[in-house]
Protein backbone atom coordinates (compact mmCIF):
# COMPACT_ATOMS: atom_id res chain seq x y z
CA UNK A 1 0.00 0.00 0.00
CA UNK A 2 1.12 3.78 -0.64
CA UNK A 3 2.59 5.67 2.01
CA UNK A 4 1.49 9.45 2.72
CA UNK A 5 2.90 11.56 5.05
CA UNK A 6 0.72 14.83 6.35
CA UNK A 7 2.86 17.30 7.67
CA UNK A 8 0.98 19.22 10.48
CA UNK A 9 -2.40 18.20 12.75
CA UNK A 10 -4.47 21.39 12.14
CA UNK A 11 -7.99 21.58 10.06
CA UNK A 12 -6.08 20.86 6.71
CA UNK A 13 -3.48 17.98 7.89
CA UNK A 14 -6.31 15.78 9.55
CA UNK A 15 -9.02 16.67 7.08
CA UNK A 16 -6.43 15.12 4.37
CA UNK A 17 -5.14 12.46 6.73
CA UNK A 18 -9.05 11.13 7.16
CA UNK A 19 -9.83 11.41 3.61
CA UNK A 20 -7.49 9.57 2.41
CA UNK A 21 -7.85 6.79 4.74
CA UNK A 22 -11.37 6.54 3.47
CA UNK A 23 -9.72 5.86 -0.08
CA UNK A 24 -8.36 2.73 0.91
CA UNK A 25 -5.04 3.47 -0.80
CA UNK A 26 -2.57 4.61 1.44
CA UNK A 27 -1.13 4.12 5.18
CA UNK A 28 -1.54 7.85 6.92
CA UNK A 29 1.46 9.24 8.99
CA UNK A 30 0.60 12.65 10.80
CA UNK A 31 3.24 14.22 12.17
CA UNK A 32 2.40 17.04 14.28
CA UNK A 33 5.51 19.25 15.67
CA UNK A 34 3.16 20.59 19.24
CA UNK A 35 1.24 18.50 21.64
CA UNK A 36 -1.97 19.53 20.32
CA UNK A 37 -4.35 18.74 17.86
CA UNK A 38 -6.04 21.62 15.79
CA UNK A 39 -2.97 23.68 14.89
CA UNK A 40 -4.43 27.14 15.84
CA UNK A 41 -7.86 26.32 16.57
CA UNK A 42 -6.83 24.27 19.27
CA UNK A 43 -8.39 23.82 23.03
CA UNK A 44 -6.42 25.01 25.91
CA UNK A 45 -7.80 23.24 28.90
CA UNK A 46 -6.77 25.29 32.54
CA UNK A 47 -8.29 24.72 35.70
CA UNK A 48 -11.67 22.97 34.63
CA UNK A 49 -12.08 26.02 31.77
CA UNK A 50 -11.54 25.85 28.03
CA UNK A 51 -9.61 29.01 25.77
CA UNK A 52 -10.63 28.91 22.16
CA UNK A 53 -7.08 30.16 20.83
CA UNK A 54 -8.56 33.24 18.23
CA UNK A 55 -12.12 32.42 18.33
CA UNK A 56 -13.34 30.03 15.82
CA UNK A 57 -16.66 30.60 14.46
CA UNK A 58 -17.63 27.04 12.73
CA UNK A 59 -20.02 28.35 9.36
CA UNK A 60 -19.10 27.41 5.57
CA UNK A 61 -20.76 27.93 2.37
CA UNK A 62 -19.25 24.74 1.31
CA UNK A 63 -21.84 22.17 1.97
CA UNK A 64 -19.31 19.25 2.10
CA UNK A 65 -17.75 21.09 5.11
CA UNK A 66 -20.88 21.73 7.09
CA UNK A 67 -21.19 17.52 6.34
CA UNK A 68 -18.22 16.85 7.48
CA UNK A 69 -18.08 19.10 10.54
CA UNK A 70 -21.64 17.52 11.58
CA UNK A 71 -20.63 13.70 10.90
CA UNK A 72 -18.28 14.35 13.74
CA UNK A 73 -20.03 16.40 15.94
CA UNK A 74 -24.17 16.50 15.55
CA UNK A 75 -26.10 19.77 15.57
CA UNK A 76 -27.76 19.78 18.89
CA UNK A 77 -31.20 18.44 18.63
CA UNK A 78 -32.31 20.18 22.52
CA UNK A 79 -31.48 23.54 23.90
CA UNK A 80 -28.37 24.30 25.79
CA UNK A 81 -28.36 25.61 29.15
CA UNK A 82 -28.42 28.88 28.11
CA UNK A 83 -31.65 28.43 25.75
CA UNK A 84 -33.47 27.05 28.44
CA UNK A 85 -32.61 29.90 30.87
CA UNK A 86 -33.81 32.17 28.33
CA UNK A 87 -36.49 30.23 25.99
CA UNK A 88 -34.48 30.92 22.83
CA UNK A 89 -36.13 29.68 19.13
CA UNK A 90 -33.70 27.88 17.32
CA UNK A 91 -33.71 25.56 13.99
CA UNK A 92 -32.30 22.33 16.41
CA UNK A 93 -31.72 19.51 14.44
CA UNK A 94 -34.51 16.63 14.47
CA UNK A 95 -32.91 13.83 16.42
CA UNK A 96 -30.67 15.92 17.44
CA UNK A 97 -27.88 15.12 20.83
CA UNK A 98 -28.78 17.08 23.86
CA UNK A 99 -25.80 19.18 24.90
CA UNK A 100 -27.41 19.07 28.57
CA UNK A 101 -26.58 15.25 28.38
CA UNK A 102 -24.20 14.61 25.46
CA UNK A 103 -20.70 16.45 24.79
CA UNK A 104 -20.39 15.23 21.55
CA UNK A 105 -22.43 18.22 20.03
CA UNK A 106 -22.43 20.74 17.72
CA UNK A 107 -24.20 24.12 19.61
CA UNK A 108 -25.91 26.52 17.57
CA UNK A 109 -24.32 30.67 18.47
CA UNK A 110 -25.81 33.86 18.35
CA UNK A 111 -23.01 35.69 16.47
CA UNK A 112 -22.90 38.75 18.33
CA UNK A 113 -19.50 41.07 18.33
CA UNK A 114 -18.98 44.37 19.37
CA UNK A 115 -16.24 47.36 18.79
CA UNK A 116 -15.34 48.43 21.84
CA UNK A 117 -13.48 52.81 20.75
CA UNK A 118 -13.25 55.18 23.57
CA UNK A 119 -15.70 53.44 25.99
CA UNK A 120 -18.69 53.23 23.69
CA UNK A 121 -20.06 50.60 21.80
CA UNK A 122 -20.20 50.07 18.16
CA UNK A 123 -22.05 47.05 16.14
CA UNK A 124 -18.88 45.03 14.35
CA UNK A 125 -18.86 45.91 11.69
CA UNK A 126 -20.51 49.11 11.94
CA UNK A 127 -23.82 49.74 11.37
CA UNK A 128 -25.54 52.87 10.68
CA UNK A 129 -28.37 52.92 13.30
CA UNK A 130 -29.40 55.54 15.99
CA UNK A 131 -26.95 54.09 18.48
CA UNK A 132 -24.12 54.44 16.36
CA UNK A 133 -24.48 57.56 15.42
CA UNK A 134 -25.40 58.71 18.56
CA UNK A 135 -21.78 57.30 20.01
CA UNK A 136 -20.14 58.97 16.98
CA UNK A 137 -21.61 62.41 17.67
CA UNK A 138 -23.15 65.06 15.27
CA UNK A 139 -20.43 66.56 13.98
CA UNK A 140 -18.12 63.06 13.34
CA UNK A 141 -20.88 61.55 12.11
CA UNK A 142 -21.25 64.45 9.20
CA UNK A 143 -17.93 64.43 8.71
CA UNK A 144 -17.76 60.42 8.10
CA UNK A 145 -20.67 61.02 5.81
CA UNK A 146 -19.24 63.23 3.63
CA UNK A 147 -15.05 61.49 3.78
CA UNK A 148 -17.66 58.70 2.44
CA UNK A 149 -19.07 60.36 -0.68
CA UNK A 150 -15.49 61.96 -1.31
CA UNK A 151 -14.32 58.26 -0.88
CA UNK A 152 -17.15 57.34 -3.94
CA UNK A 153 -16.13 59.93 -6.11
CA UNK A 154 -12.62 59.90 -6.41
CA UNK A 155 -11.44 56.01 -5.92
CA UNK A 156 -7.51 55.42 -4.90
CA UNK A 157 -5.74 52.83 -6.34
CA UNK A 158 -5.84 49.45 -4.42
CA UNK A 159 -2.45 49.40 -4.14
CA UNK A 160 -2.39 48.87 -0.03
CA UNK A 161 -5.18 47.91 2.36
CA UNK A 162 -5.01 51.40 3.37
CA UNK A 163 -6.75 52.75 0.25
CA UNK A 164 -8.75 49.20 0.05
CA UNK A 165 -10.38 50.53 3.28
CA UNK A 166 -10.98 53.69 2.37
CA UNK A 167 -12.74 53.26 -0.49
CA UNK A 168 -15.22 51.47 1.30
CA UNK A 169 -15.67 53.51 4.04
CA UNK A 170 -14.11 56.83 3.68
CA UNK A 171 -11.10 58.12 5.55
CA UNK A 172 -13.43 58.99 8.80
CA UNK A 173 -14.48 55.73 9.29
CA UNK A 174 -11.11 54.51 7.94
CA UNK A 175 -9.25 56.33 10.48
CA UNK A 176 -11.45 55.61 13.68
CA UNK A 177 -12.48 51.68 13.32
CA UNK A 178 -9.66 50.11 10.79
CA UNK A 179 -6.23 51.61 10.72
CA UNK A 180 -5.04 51.02 14.93
CA UNK A 181 -6.46 48.20 14.97
CA UNK A 182 -4.95 47.03 11.63
CA UNK A 183 -1.66 48.02 13.22
CA UNK A 184 -2.03 46.71 16.09
CA UNK A 185 -2.73 43.18 14.47
CA UNK A 186 -0.19 42.98 11.78
CA UNK A 187 2.54 45.52 13.53
CA UNK A 188 2.32 47.24 10.55
CA UNK A 189 0.57 50.44 9.14
CA UNK A 190 -2.11 49.68 6.55
CA UNK A 191 -0.43 51.47 3.68
CA UNK A 192 2.13 48.86 4.25
CA UNK A 193 0.27 46.06 3.88
CA UNK A 194 -0.81 44.69 0.52
CA UNK A 195 -4.55 44.49 -0.43
CA UNK A 196 -4.60 41.26 -0.76
CA UNK A 197 -5.27 40.39 3.04
CA UNK A 198 -8.23 43.30 2.64
CA UNK A 199 -9.86 41.27 -0.14
CA UNK A 200 -10.00 37.78 1.54
CA UNK A 201 -10.70 38.99 5.00
CA UNK A 202 -13.92 41.61 4.48
CA UNK A 203 -14.73 40.22 0.68
CA UNK A 204 -17.60 42.36 -0.58
CA UNK A 205 -17.95 44.12 3.01
CA UNK A 206 -18.29 48.16 2.65
CA UNK A 207 -20.96 50.89 4.13
CA UNK A 208 -22.87 49.31 0.57
CA UNK A 209 -23.35 46.36 1.70
CA UNK A 210 -24.03 47.66 5.69
CA UNK A 211 -26.91 49.23 4.39
CA UNK A 212 -28.26 46.83 2.09
CA UNK A 213 -28.68 44.50 5.12
CA UNK A 214 -29.67 47.33 7.18
CA UNK A 215 -33.01 47.94 5.05
CA UNK A 216 -33.44 44.47 4.62
CA UNK A 217 -33.89 44.19 8.38
CA UNK A 218 -35.99 47.41 8.46
CA UNK A 219 -38.30 46.24 5.48
CA UNK A 220 -38.46 42.22 7.07
CA UNK A 221 -36.49 40.98 3.21
CA UNK A 222 -34.30 38.28 3.68
CA UNK A 223 -31.18 38.42 1.71
CA UNK A 224 -29.72 36.54 -0.66
CA UNK A 225 -26.72 36.33 0.44
CA UNK A 226 -24.68 37.29 3.60
CA UNK A 227 -21.38 39.26 3.26
CA UNK A 228 -18.27 37.77 5.40
CA UNK A 229 -18.67 39.64 8.97
CA UNK A 230 -22.72 40.46 8.65
CA UNK A 231 -23.66 36.37 9.25
CA UNK A 232 -25.57 36.24 12.60
CA UNK A 233 -25.16 32.52 13.96
CA UNK A 234 -22.47 29.70 13.42
CA UNK A 235 -21.94 26.51 14.55
CA UNK A 236 -19.83 25.69 18.20
CA UNK A 237 -19.00 22.46 19.14
CA UNK A 238 -19.43 22.35 22.83
CA UNK A 239 -16.23 22.04 24.31
CA UNK A 240 -14.57 24.28 21.97
CA UNK A 241 -12.72 23.91 18.34
CA UNK A 242 -10.42 21.25 19.59
CA UNK A 243 -13.09 19.28 20.72
CA UNK A 244 -13.92 18.73 16.71
CA UNK A 245 -10.06 18.05 16.10
CA UNK A 246 -9.39 15.89 19.12
CA UNK A 247 -12.67 13.71 17.33
CA UNK A 248 -11.29 13.62 14.20
CA UNK A 249 -7.99 12.46 15.19
CA UNK A 250 -9.37 9.25 17.39
CA UNK A 251 -11.38 8.37 14.20
CA UNK A 252 -8.13 8.35 12.00
CA UNK A 253 -6.59 5.78 14.74
CA UNK A 254 -9.77 3.98 14.52
CA UNK A 255 -8.80 3.78 11.08
CA UNK A 256 -5.56 2.53 11.21
CA UNK A 257 -3.64 5.69 10.96
CA UNK A 258 -0.92 6.55 12.63
CA UNK A 259 -1.03 10.17 14.64
CA UNK A 260 2.25 11.40 16.18
CA UNK A 261 2.53 14.63 18.51
CA UNK A 262 5.97 16.48 19.41
CA UNK A 263 7.43 15.43 15.92
CA UNK A 264 9.00 18.18 14.08
CA UNK A 265 10.19 17.83 10.32
CA UNK A 266 13.32 18.18 9.52
CA UNK A 267 13.85 17.28 6.06
CA UNK A 268 12.37 16.32 3.04
CA UNK A 269 14.82 13.92 0.51
CA UNK A 270 13.92 14.30 -3.28
CA UNK A 271 14.84 12.03 -5.96
CA UNK A 272 14.05 14.36 -9.39
CA UNK A 273 10.72 15.54 -9.45
CA UNK A 274 9.62 13.52 -6.30
CA UNK A 275 9.65 13.60 -2.47
CA UNK A 276 11.17 10.09 -1.92
CA UNK A 277 11.14 10.52 2.54
CA UNK A 278 10.54 12.52 5.16
CA UNK A 279 13.09 12.78 8.57
CA UNK A 280 11.37 14.05 11.64
CA UNK A 281 12.85 14.50 15.11
CA UNK A 282 11.16 12.66 17.71
CA UNK A 283 12.32 13.70 21.39
CA UNK A 284 15.71 14.00 19.77
CA UNK A 285 16.00 10.92 17.82
CA UNK A 286 15.79 11.75 14.16
CA UNK A 287 13.48 9.38 12.05
CA UNK A 288 12.91 8.45 8.68
CA UNK A 289 9.43 7.10 7.05
CA UNK A 290 9.59 6.53 3.08
CA UNK A 291 6.93 8.64 1.15
CA UNK A 292 5.08 8.09 -1.78
CA UNK A 293 2.94 11.58 -1.19
CA UNK A 294 3.83 14.01 1.13
CA UNK A 295 1.19 17.10 2.19
CA UNK A 296 2.17 19.57 3.92
CA UNK A 297 0.57 22.56 6.02
CA UNK A 298 4.26 23.61 7.68
CA UNK A 299 5.19 27.05 7.16
CA UNK A 300 5.98 27.60 3.91
CA UNK A 301 9.98 28.63 4.63
CA UNK A 302 10.55 26.10 6.34
CA UNK A 303 9.52 23.99 3.89
CA UNK A 304 11.86 25.34 1.88
CA UNK A 305 14.72 25.20 4.09
CA UNK A 306 13.78 21.56 5.04
CA UNK A 307 13.90 20.33 1.19
CA UNK A 308 17.31 18.53 -0.06
CA UNK A 309 17.48 19.83 -3.73
CA UNK A 310 18.94 22.37 -5.89
CA UNK A 311 16.82 25.88 -4.81
CA UNK A 312 17.00 28.70 -6.81
CA UNK A 313 18.76 31.98 -4.80
CA UNK A 314 15.43 33.91 -5.62
CA UNK A 315 13.03 30.89 -4.12
CA UNK A 316 15.31 30.62 -1.19
CA UNK A 317 15.52 34.64 -0.83
CA UNK A 318 11.63 34.67 -1.01
CA UNK A 319 10.75 32.02 1.26
CA UNK A 320 13.38 33.28 4.14
CA UNK A 321 11.77 36.72 4.30
CA UNK A 322 8.09 35.58 4.58
CA UNK A 323 6.60 37.31 7.50
CA UNK A 324 4.18 35.81 10.22
CA UNK A 325 2.55 37.48 13.23
CA UNK A 326 2.67 35.59 16.14
CA UNK A 327 -0.15 35.20 18.60
CA UNK A 328 -0.33 35.34 22.66
CA UNK A 329 -3.16 35.10 25.12
CA UNK A 330 -4.47 35.63 28.65
CA UNK A 331 -6.84 33.65 29.84
CA UNK A 332 -8.72 35.77 32.71
CA UNK A 333 -11.22 34.37 34.90
CA UNK A 334 -12.81 37.51 36.72
CA UNK A 335 -16.01 37.46 39.53
CA UNK A 336 -17.63 40.29 37.24
CA UNK A 337 -17.25 42.55 34.74
CA UNK A 338 -17.58 46.42 34.90
CA UNK A 339 -19.21 46.42 31.15
CA UNK A 340 -22.93 46.38 31.56
CA UNK A 341 -25.30 44.62 29.61
CA UNK A 342 -27.57 48.16 27.71
CA UNK A 343 -28.76 45.70 24.84
CA UNK A 344 -32.04 42.99 24.80
CA UNK A 345 -29.96 39.87 24.94
CA UNK A 346 -30.51 38.15 27.59
CA UNK A 347 -27.20 36.34 29.57
CA UNK A 348 -26.25 34.03 31.96
CA UNK A 349 -25.23 36.43 35.02
CA UNK A 350 -26.39 39.16 33.18
CA UNK A 351 -23.02 40.02 31.10
CA UNK A 352 -22.53 41.55 27.70
CA UNK A 353 -23.34 39.28 25.05
CA UNK A 354 -20.19 39.41 23.17
CA UNK A 355 -18.36 37.00 21.67
CA UNK A 356 -15.77 38.97 20.51
CA UNK A 357 -14.85 42.30 21.41
CA UNK A 358 -12.80 44.48 18.43
CA UNK A 359 -10.80 47.09 20.95
CA UNK A 360 -9.81 50.05 19.06
CA UNK A 361 -8.30 52.14 21.64
CA UNK A 362 -4.58 52.69 20.33
CA UNK A 363 -3.45 53.44 24.10
CA UNK A 364 -3.50 49.77 25.05
CA UNK A 365 -1.98 46.89 22.89
CA UNK A 366 -4.49 44.80 23.49
CA UNK A 367 -6.43 44.03 20.61
CA UNK A 368 -9.07 41.35 20.95
CA UNK A 369 -11.50 40.04 24.15
CA UNK A 370 -13.04 37.14 24.26
CA UNK A 371 -15.72 36.27 26.13
CA UNK A 372 -15.99 32.45 26.57
CA UNK A 373 -18.94 31.85 28.59
CA UNK A 374 -21.18 33.70 25.08
CA UNK A 375 -18.90 31.32 22.75
CA UNK A 376 -20.41 28.18 24.79
CA UNK A 377 -21.64 27.73 28.53
CA UNK A 378 -19.77 24.83 28.67
CA UNK A 379 -16.35 26.70 28.41
CA UNK A 380 -16.56 27.56 31.71
CA UNK A 381 -16.53 25.66 35.03
CA UNK A 382 -19.28 27.91 36.65
CA UNK A 383 -20.62 29.95 33.90
CA UNK A 384 -23.63 31.51 36.26
CA UNK A 385 -21.08 32.93 38.94
CA UNK A 386 -17.82 33.55 37.21
CA UNK A 387 -16.52 35.33 33.46
CA UNK A 388 -13.70 33.57 31.46
CA UNK A 389 -12.45 35.95 29.26
CA UNK A 390 -9.44 36.20 26.86
CA UNK A 391 -7.28 38.48 25.81
CA UNK A 392 -5.75 38.56 22.73
CA UNK A 393 -2.21 40.01 21.80
CA UNK A 394 -0.54 40.28 18.20
CA UNK A 395 3.43 40.30 18.41
CA UNK A 396 6.76 38.68 16.84
CA UNK A 397 8.46 36.26 18.45
CA UNK A 398 11.24 37.57 20.13
CA UNK A 399 9.79 40.99 20.75
CA UNK A 400 9.31 42.73 24.02
CA UNK A 401 5.93 41.47 24.79
CA UNK A 402 7.43 37.65 23.55
CA UNK A 403 9.99 38.08 26.36
CA UNK A 404 7.30 38.95 29.09
CA UNK A 405 7.38 36.31 32.19
CA UNK A 406 3.85 35.09 32.64
CA UNK A 407 3.81 37.43 35.56
CA UNK A 408 4.75 40.21 33.94
CA UNK A 409 2.59 39.41 30.52
CA UNK A 410 -0.23 39.07 32.58
CA UNK A 411 0.02 42.24 34.57
CA UNK A 412 0.01 43.59 31.82
CA UNK A 413 -3.01 42.45 30.18
CA UNK A 414 -5.08 43.22 33.85
CA UNK A 415 -3.35 46.73 34.04
CA UNK A 416 -4.93 47.60 30.22
CA UNK A 417 -8.44 45.98 31.49
CA UNK A 418 -8.45 48.02 34.47
CA UNK A 419 -7.41 51.24 31.95
CA UNK A 420 -10.00 51.19 29.65
CA UNK A 421 -12.58 50.14 32.58
CA UNK A 422 -13.45 46.35 32.15
CA UNK A 423 -12.50 45.15 35.39
CA UNK A 424 -11.67 46.26 38.58
CA UNK A 425 -8.20 45.01 39.37
CA UNK A 426 -10.10 42.60 42.55
CA UNK A 427 -12.26 41.14 40.28
CA UNK A 428 -9.13 38.95 39.21
CA UNK A 429 -9.96 34.93 40.42
CA UNK A 430 -6.73 32.80 37.82
CA UNK A 431 -5.29 33.63 34.84
CA UNK A 432 -2.78 31.45 32.15
CA UNK A 433 -0.98 32.89 29.25
CA UNK A 434 -0.53 30.74 25.67
CA UNK A 435 1.70 31.77 23.17
CA UNK A 436 0.90 30.32 19.69
CA UNK A 437 4.21 30.66 17.02
CA UNK A 438 3.41 31.85 13.03
CA UNK A 439 -0.47 32.34 14.10
CA UNK A 440 -1.13 34.44 11.28
CA UNK A 441 0.57 34.55 7.87
CA UNK A 442 1.30 37.90 6.58
CA UNK A 443 1.06 40.06 3.47
CA UNK A 444 4.21 42.37 2.77
CA UNK A 445 7.92 42.08 2.91
CA UNK A 446 8.75 38.91 0.16
CA UNK A 447 4.96 38.16 0.36
CA UNK A 448 5.12 39.83 -3.24
CA UNK A 449 7.19 37.33 -4.30
CA UNK A 450 5.07 34.37 -3.54
CA UNK A 451 4.32 33.05 -7.28
CA UNK A 452 8.47 32.14 -7.29
CA UNK A 453 7.79 29.90 -4.77
CA UNK A 454 4.65 28.11 -5.62
CA UNK A 455 6.27 28.27 -9.31
CA UNK A 456 9.00 26.01 -7.83
CA UNK A 457 7.06 23.79 -5.32
CA UNK A 458 4.70 22.66 -8.47
CA UNK A 459 7.95 21.24 -9.84
CA UNK A 460 7.18 18.16 -7.25
CA UNK A 461 4.24 16.33 -8.37
CA UNK A 462 3.87 14.07 -5.52
CA UNK A 463 4.05 17.19 -2.92
CA UNK A 464 0.78 18.92 -1.90
CA UNK A 465 0.54 22.50 0.28
CA UNK A 466 -2.21 22.97 2.15
CA UNK A 467 -3.96 25.39 4.91
CA UNK A 468 -3.30 28.45 6.72
CA UNK A 469 0.96 28.42 6.62
CA UNK A 470 1.28 25.89 4.03
CA UNK A 471 -0.31 28.03 1.61
CA UNK A 472 0.84 31.45 3.25
CA UNK A 473 -2.90 32.30 2.88
CA UNK A 474 -4.77 33.53 5.68
CA UNK A 475 -7.21 31.11 5.66
CA UNK A 476 -10.55 30.17 7.75
CA UNK A 477 -10.79 26.88 8.80
CA UNK A 478 -13.34 25.93 6.17
CA UNK A 479 -10.91 27.08 3.07
CA UNK A 480 -8.11 25.07 5.01
CA UNK A 481 -10.25 21.83 4.80
CA UNK A 482 -11.35 22.59 1.01
CA UNK A 483 -7.59 22.69 0.32
CA UNK A 484 -7.10 19.27 1.76
CA UNK A 485 -10.30 18.30 -0.15
CA UNK A 486 -8.61 19.12 -3.32
CA UNK A 487 -5.49 17.96 -2.94
CA UNK A 488 -6.93 14.53 -2.04
CA UNK A 489 -8.89 14.64 -5.27
CA UNK A 490 -5.20 15.21 -7.19
CA UNK A 491 -3.78 12.47 -5.42
CA UNK A 492 -6.35 10.05 -5.97
CA UNK A 493 -6.25 10.84 -9.23
CA UNK A 494 -10.20 12.15 -9.27
CA UNK A 495 -9.20 15.74 -10.08
CA UNK A 496 -5.69 16.36 -12.55
CA UNK A 497 -5.90 19.77 -11.41
CA UNK A 498 -2.92 20.73 -9.42
CA UNK A 499 -4.36 24.72 -9.16
CA UNK A 500 -7.53 24.31 -7.50
CA UNK A 501 -5.79 23.69 -4.27
CA UNK A 502 -3.74 27.27 -5.03
CA UNK A 503 -6.88 28.57 -5.83
CA UNK A 504 -9.06 28.05 -2.79
CA UNK A 505 -9.92 31.16 -1.05
CA UNK A 506 -8.62 33.44 -3.88
CA UNK A 507 -12.19 34.26 -5.32
CA UNK A 508 -13.62 38.10 -4.53
CA UNK A 509 -17.08 37.17 -3.65
CA UNK A 510 -16.40 34.76 -1.03
CA UNK A 511 -19.58 34.36 1.40
CA UNK A 512 -20.10 32.56 4.95
CA UNK A 513 -23.17 31.71 3.54
CA UNK A 514 -24.49 29.47 0.88
CA UNK A 515 -26.59 31.27 -1.83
Amino acid sequence: MKQAIIIGAGPAGLTAAYKLLESGEFDITVLESTASFGGISQTVKYNGNRMDIGGHRFFSKDKDVVDFWTSLLPVQGSPSVDDKVFDRKKEFSVGGPDPEKSDAVMLIRDRISRIYYKGKFFDYPVTLKWETLKNMGFLTTVKAGFSYLAARVRKLPEDNLENFYINRFGKVLYSMFFEGYTEKLWGRHPSEISADWGSQRVKGLSITAVLKDMFAKIFGKKQQQKETSLIESFMYPKLGPGQLWETLAERITEKGGKVHLNCTVKTLNTDGDKITSVVYDENGTLKTLDADVVFSSMPLNELIDGLKTEIPEAVTKAAAGLPFRDFQTVGLLVNKLKLKNKTDYQTLGGIVPDCWIYVQDTSVRLGRLQIFNNWSPYLVKDAENTVWIGLEYFCNEGDELWEKSDEDFINLAVDELVKIGVIDRSAVLDSHRERIKKAYPAYFDTYSDIGLIIDFLNRFDNLFCIGRNGQHRYNNMDHSMVTAFKAVDVALGISSDRSAVWNVNTEKDYHEESK
